[in-house]
């Protein structure tokens, strides 16, 4: 498996990735409306140059923001690779923490950044509600059937 910047790939890659797996390369969170095929990135290809994980963040004053995680084979270790990847550039560009927002119903990633060192900072009541009126795609029903409607914003402070 090898890594790369996003910038590295043809930009088509890149939007064929989102659009297989979030339908579109926009995204919509609280912090803003991202078109996640012009963010900063790493990539993760296999040994037949396949992308198997992809990882999005901007850096605004010392912080670094996740915007986008995707890992095609789960448990392998490559989402937590990207996620050490973003860490390592944040540090270098003398980030204080790193930041992400995800769904009340995603409980994957709750327990998959928690174990990473993440801490729930804080519960954005009913954001999904105002990013639906942006993105009316973004379905009423998650995860195990879970309603989504609530952001939970997680932090990792770095040393």
């Amino acid at each position: 498996m090898k890594y790369c910047a996003v910038a590295e790939l043809p930009k088509s890659r890149i939007i064929d990735f989102f659009q297989q797996h979030w339908g579109s390369p926009e995204m919509v969170i609280s912090s803003g409306v991202y078109d996640c095929s012009t963010l900063d990135g790493v990539a993760a290809l296999n040994e037949e140059d396949t992308m198997i994980g992809l990882i999005t963040y901007i850096i605004k004053d010392h912080e670094c923001e996740i915007i986008s995680l995707d890992s095609t084979e789960e448990g392998k270790g490559i989402g937590s690779a990207l996620v050490q990847e973003v860490e390592k550039l944040a540090m270098e560009k003398n980030c204080k923490q790193i930041k992400l927002i995800t769904t009340n119903d995603n409980l994957l990633a709750l327990r998959f950044y928690q174990k990473r060192g993440f801490t729930l900072s804080k519960i954005l009541p009913n954001a999904v509600e105002q990013a639906r009126k942006l993105k009316p795609e973004i379905p009423l029903i998650g995860n195990e059937g879970i309603p989504i409607k609530d952001e939970i914003v997680l932090i990792k402070v770095l040393n």
